[in-house]
């Protein structure tokens, strides 16, 4: 089983630049994406259900704002929108297909750079739910933007950023925890610890950042520690330029 993860940034804009093209290439059995800043009904069918996939979303009730999609090429049992917090539903954060074994998430984090205490809240609010998700026989499989790098290797120029939203002190104390005793795995550190592994780049000379590997790894898929073995590859799509992210790809030794 193939998961793609991507931060289109703006769905429309993505799609103007390519994204569908690159969507059509992929052959992947999920693409979860983040950040589409717009309102489903607002999309054209050729966005909202590609050929080959189903699509499903969750709108924020903020125009040009946030929202997550899933594109499946199964469909699911069933489908979670939200996750009974304001914060989280509201904004369009949290959107879960489910299947017989397991259960397949698109995540958006808030950045944290207009409002860190809201990013606050909402971390302490969404490990809460990780813990409950952590103790139950189902496994989940969650994708998306966290925007947090975790480690200094996930960061270029790692010592000028401590005080940065997504690097902050706290921030990566509270990974330690959902990589800790709340007892997910980072995927793509499970088979791939190489250095300059960035997922986003500043949008400012963008070009020039990702020339130089001036990233951050802010995207993860992360699973619980009974899907370890699962994990047979994990690479960050770097030729993609559709949006400042590049996509995130997990290949699993699991069946839909």
């Amino acid at each position: 089983m193939k998961i793609a993860s991507i931060n289109v940034n703006g769905i429309r804009e993505a799609v103007e630049r390519g994204f569908l093209d690159w969507l059509a290439e992929q052959d992947a059995d999920v693409v979860c994406v983040q950040n589409l800043k717009a309102k489903s009904f607002e999309l054209d069918d050729s966005v909202l259900y590609p050929e080959g996939y189903e699509g499903y979303f969750l709108d924020a009730e903020q125009d040009g704002f946030s929202g997550v999609g899933l594109y499946c090429r199964k469909i699911p049992k069933a489908i979670m929108y939200g996750l009974g917090f304001e914060q989280c539903d509201n904004e369009g954060r949290f959107l879960q297909a489910d299947y017989d074994r397991f259960s397949i998430a698109t995540f958006l984090m808030p950045s944290g750079d207009d409002d860190p205490a809201a990013k606050q809240t909402f971390m302490t609010q969404y490990l809460e739910y990780l813990n409950k998700m952590a103790r139950k026989r189902r496994e989940y499989i969650i994708c998306g933007t966290w925007h947090i790098a975790h480690k200094t290797l996930d960061l270029a120029n790692w010592t000028d950023n401590q005080t940065t939203p997504g690097f902050k002190p706290e921030e990566r104390a509270w990974m330690d925890q959902v990589f800790g005793p709340t007892g997910f795995i980072d995927t793509f550190r499970e088979v791939n610890r190489d250095a300059d592994q960035y997922t986003w780049w500043p949008k400012l000379n963008q070009e020039v950042s990702r020339t130089r590997q001036e990233g951050w790894r802010l995207d993860y898929q992360i699973v619980g520690p009974n899907f370890r073995r699962n994990v047979k590859d994990a690479w960050i799509d770097t030729d993609a330029t559709f949006s400042e992210f590049a996509p995130l790809i997990v290949e699993y030794d699991l069946e839909l």
